[in-house]
């Protein structure tokens, strides 16, 4: 059984999984902490972290009916992610793999969200096409076996990300923090065709596979700034849409220009309930599966790492040294992120 501890942002989590079977998780979310200041504080989310790793870990094994004696590894992510937070989290790790005289595995944070998708739905199919969208990562991704294999970038966002993008025009229009779940309930009552927003990098000559949002965001920003006004649920349906639009018609193209049959859409920016719906949508009509996590698997959490920190463990793959450090800006290489310190130089 796979103990899995995640501490990258600001949501605390702990997760067990043993054979691909989710056995128990909790999370602690430091948000509430966060909203006066309309974004994650690093200091505030890392004190939080070390408050709230033990309890979680309590909690997670209290709801699998089981003990720390159980535990047959452990995996934290170490990165990427804020480098305090991220501290915790591992120091956490170290002190229960060695207690227990288990192996210790690192892992990516963002392998953790493709992971999750297999706590719900199975195995994956090998290979499938990941979009990953959160609040600091827009990627769609040629994912084979996730714990052997080098994962392939087919495009990324060369700006802000989507869920950077819905955090960013909820604050101009005056909704709280965190700006995805403000703009998704806005959009319930508003129009989508109300307001013209721009489809950034989906003209015959962009890449097909490249995200912007910035251009959207700043869209957004306009017409809000000339509406005496402005209707508040129009404008996030308007965004909402656009920013569901892009993702989709980006990652169905994806699919069938490499002819794969399987769409994994993860990270939190997943719980939109209009991407969700026109992801299923246009899948449907162009013969691919889809596969999305539960909602309480798209946002942070233990349960991923541990997930991945699972296929790690079956595929055979060595464990992560004494000297695991983090990786605040790690890219996405490979599921298995194990760095060590780098020696100071000789003076």
């Amino acid at each position: 059984m796979v103990l899995g501890i995640e501490s990258s942002c600001d949501e605390t989590g702990a997760g067990l999984v043993r054979g691909g079977v989710l056995l128990g998780q909790a999370v602690a979310s430091s948000m509430d902490e966060h909203a006066r200041y309309r974004g994650v504080v690093p200091e505030i989310a890392a004190r939080a972290h070390v408050h709230a790793v033990a309890p979680v870990v309590r909690v997670a094994l209290d709801r699998a009916g089981l003990a720390l004696a159980d535990v047959g590894a452990v995996a934290v992510t170490t990165g990427p992610g804020l480098a305090g937070a991220l501290q915790v989290g591992v120091a956490a790790a170290k002190a229960y793999a060695f207690s227990l005289g288990v192996p210790l595995y690192g892992v990516h944070h963002l392998a953790g969200h493709v992971a999750a998708a297999t706590l719900d739905g199975g195995p994956l199919p090998d290979p499938c096409v990941v979009l990953i969208v959160s609040g600091g990562h827009t990627s769609l991704l040629l994912v084979r076996d996730l714990a052997r294999d080098p994962i392939l970038h087919l495009g990324d966002t060369l700006d802000d990300a989507a869920g950077e993008c819905f955090d960013k025009v909820a604050r101009i229009l005056g909704l709280p923090y965190p700006g995805g779940p403000a703009i998704d309930r806005a959009a319930r009552t508003g129009d989508p065709t109300a307001v013209r927003l721009p489809r950034p990098l989906t003209g015959p000559r962009d890449d097909p596979y490249a995200f912007s949002f910035s251009g959207l965001k700043t869209a957004a920003a306009r017409w809000v700034e000339a509406q005496p006004e402005p209707h508040v649920p129009d404008a996030a349906a308007a965004l909402q849409e656009a920013v569901a639009d892009v993702l989709t018609r980006k990652a169905v193209r994806a699919c069938t220009d490499h002819g794969i049959g399987t769409l994994v859409v993860v990270g939190g920016v997943a719980a939109n309930s209009r991407l969700r719906a026109l992801a299923e949508q246009r899948c449907a009509a162009a013969g691919i599966t889809l596969r999305v996590p539960p909602l309480r698997l798209c946002t942070d959490n233990g349960a991923m790492v541990a997930a991945i920190g699972d296929l790690l463990v079956r595929s055979g793959a060595e464990p992560a040294p004494a000297r695991l450090s983090v990786d605040p800006s790690a890219p996405l290489e490979f599921a298995a992120l194990s760095p060590v310190p780098v020696p100071a130089p000789l003076s």
